[in-house]
């Protein structure tokens, strides 16, 4: 058969182009300027917008979205040999509709698969669970722009890019932005909206990983942001795909990848910034000026005084408005004005900022008038169902009056916002003298036992001595808050519930913390002074071994902290628990007692369990704590926290209901106080 040029022609270019893709694969080199028909491996939320933008996350809440490059790469040079140099660059982008909260963020990732179905959002950034986190079997390499502080993690704070190895804990971080030629610092705000560009880089001779980011319209910083060493030679498998993984919390953000470069042995393409797609507008669009500049000539002098006059005045009144409905009226007493507030705050100044967490900041704040020092917890709120109730519920615990309960002086509404004001608290939350690493104050044995006797005196009015019962519902190290005297007070109402004495308690949501969750409150959501006996139990332990509530075993297992006191009591090895940080400095018997009720109060069975007023006695030496069967089978099974996970708890970050609009109140990890 005779075969013309016009047949061979189309399988020429067929071929031709299949050598092409060889090739590029075989030099391990692309570049993305956009991604409009881009072939990428694409799952959850992410998908290549119209305009050629890479969106892992759409700006729904608790979800994830992962984008790979749909071949893996070989970055060993031979079976089990080293893993080569490689060189990656990636222009990206965070939307948040909230300003200055966004939550979580963007992770460059090294994956020996692209099947990551069983990885969790919020905090684990759709790249692990809480079971696998941390486990050398999951041979990840990622670099992490993270826009949370996620305690149990360690992060240094909200606004940071981290080195992780086959889990959340960064091996080495370092707070958003850039060194210039003159190797100033200049701080980057990663949820700011503003493109920005990342930089990623592994010399395999050296095993040396740099991490850079700076400003879009600038080249690549000399200096890197973070330089570290680590052999990924011990944690890629071979092949492995590489990519980017995202997901949401509690709050809709958007995180967007506008373009992406990689070469192996070899620097990254330039990316072409020019044809880079454009981020979309979440902010309504600048009204337009033309009648303005159209108005007539003769009378544009006499419009625009008027103009001017009015506008100052509207503003005037716009920037101290209030959002007030007439069933207020009767929380008047407990109502500050938003003027007052700003004012207090100067202006809610960053300078000003005590802590943040899951749904706002709060600031210290001196009072115009009076000059008392106050802690200002500002919250955003999108649904008025429930705010009735809600600040109902806020003033009526305002007046609770009590020298360890943290005052809720008033608070203030205002647009989208509550504002919730609280006695300034100088020494901070107490978590931050348990848990915090480094230069972090240790508190002696007598300001232990004094703070665990306040905690339990402001519980024993919350359950007996005011008008109704107040159930805390999150009793926790991150709501009691000390003074300047390192006085004990109980903060964070705002999961609390109400109702009279010789009635039942109606509640059946469960809200709280992992660890300190009774297991009836696990299975029933029905909340009672007993599920806050329980944490309070746990609390106690937690203040005398100066451990987490959940911690880990000698083989990285996770256990309940009462389980670990409870095997060490079984043991006959009690003081073996108490914190090592006391030096042997503390009284034995009273540690003994302590302990001892910690386990008490943690009982599995509520009828086991002492009441406030017993603890007191207990504490005080007026009643001896049990010894026998009491204590014997207060083993809590692991079932519960997988239960608990199962629901959406997320440990020590924040506690938050899905549905439920007290969620508002609840802020952990407030270091610098209420």
């Amino acid at each position: 058969m005779k075969i013309t040029p016009s047949f061979l022609l189309p399988i020429l270019l067929f071929h031709g182009f299949n050598l092409v893709l060889a090739i590029s694969v075989d030099d391990n080199q692309f570049v993305f300027s956009g991604f409009s028909g881009a072939n990428l491996t694409l799952d959850g939320t992410a998908t290549v917008t119209p305009d050629g933008l890479l969106e892992l996350t759409n700006g729904t809440t608790q979800v994830k979205g992962h984008a790979f490059f749909p071949t893996p790469l070989s970055f060993h040079r031979s079976l089990n040999g080293t893993v080569q140099s490689f060189s990656t660059s990636f222009v990206f982008a965070i939307l948040t509709n909230y300003p200055n909260l966004s939550c979580h963020g963007i992770a460059f990732v090294f994956s020996p698969t692209n099947n990551l179905s069983t990885a969790l959002a919020a905090q684990y950034m759709g790249l692990t669970n809480i079971d696998n986190n941390g486990n050398a079997s999951n041979h990840i390499f990622a670099a992490e722009i993270d826009t949370m502080q996620n305690v149990e993690f360690q992060d240094i704070n909200n606004n940071h890019v981290g080195v992780d190895i086959n889990g959340l804990h960064s091996v080495e971080s370092h707070y958003a932005g850039y060194y210039d030629e003159n190797d100033s610092f200049h701080n980057m705000n990663l949820i700011s909206g503003d493109v920005m560009q990342a930089w990623v880089d592994y010399d395999g001779g050296i095993t040396q990983i740099n991490v850079t980011i700076g400003p879009i319209d600038m080249s690549k910083p000399v200096r890197p942001l973070i330089s570290t060493t680590y052999n990924l030679s011990d944690v890629l498998m071979e092949p492995s795909f590489i990519g980017f993984s995202s997901a949401t919390g509690p709050i809709n953000s958007r995180h967007y990848i506008l373009g992406w470069s990689f070469g192996m042995n070899k620097p990254s393409p330039a990316i072409d910034i020019a044809k880079l797609p454009k981020l979309p507008r979440l902010a309504p669009k600048p009204r337009s000026k033309v009648l303005v500049i159209l108005i007539p000539i003769a009378t544009a002098a006499f419009i625009l005084s008027v103009g001017i006059a009015v506008a100052f005045l509207v503003r005037r009144r716009q920037r101290y408005a209030e959002l007030r409905e007439d069933w207020e009226d009767e929380f008047g007493p407990h109502r500050f004005a938003y003027k007052d507030l700003l004012h207090a705050t100067d202006g809610f100044s960053n300078k000003h900022i005590l802590g943040s967490g899951g749904f706002g900041r709060v600031y210290k704040g001196i009072l115009p008038k009076s000059k008392l020092e106050v802690a200002v917890k500002r919250v955003s709120h999108e649904s008025k169902q429930g705010m009735k109730e809600f600040v109902a519920e806020v003033a009526s615990i305002g007046r609770i009056r009590h020298r360890n309960l943290v005052q809720l002086l008033g608070y203030c509404r205002r647009k989208g916002e509550l504002l919730l004001v609280y006695d300034y608290m100088s020494n901070g939350s107490l978590d931050r003298y348990l848990h915090y690493e480094g230069n972090k104050p240790v508190l002696d044995w007598a300001q232990k036992l004094q703070i665990i006797k306040d905690v339990a005196s402001g519980l024993l009015y919350l359950h007996e001595k005011w008008d109704k019962v107040v159930i805390h519902r999150d009793i926790k190290a991150s709501n009691v808050l000390l003074d300047k005297e390192m006085n004990a007070r109980l903060g964070d109402f705002g999961l609390a519930r109400l109702y009279d004495h010789g009635t039942d308690s109606h509640t059946t949501h469960m809200v709280g913390t992992m660890g300190y969750l009774a297991p009836e409150l696990i299975h029933t959501g029905k909340a009672s002074t007993l599920t806050d006996v329980f944490a309070f139990g746990t609390f106690l332990l937690e203040v005398i071994c100066g451990e987490r509530p959940i911690k880990e075993d000698a083989h990285g297992n996770q256990i309940l902290l009462v389980d670990w006191v409870l095997d060490h009591w079984h043991n006959g090895s009690l003081l073996d628990t108490v914190d090592p940080s006391l030096q042997d400095h503390y009284n034995v018997e009273e540690a003994r007692l302590v302990l001892k009720l910690g386990l008490l109060c943690s009982h599995p069975s509520t009828n086991a369990r002492p009441c406030m007023q017993q603890v007191v006695d207990y504490l005080e030496g007026d009643t001896q704590v049990p010894e026998g069967p009491e204590l014997a089978s207060t083993h809590q099974s692991l079932n519960e926290l997988v239960l608990m996970r199962n629901k959406g708890f997320d440990p020590y970050i924040m506690s938050y209901h899905p549905s439920s609009l007290v969620s508002f109140g609840t802020i952990s990890d407030l270091s610098g106080g209420r």
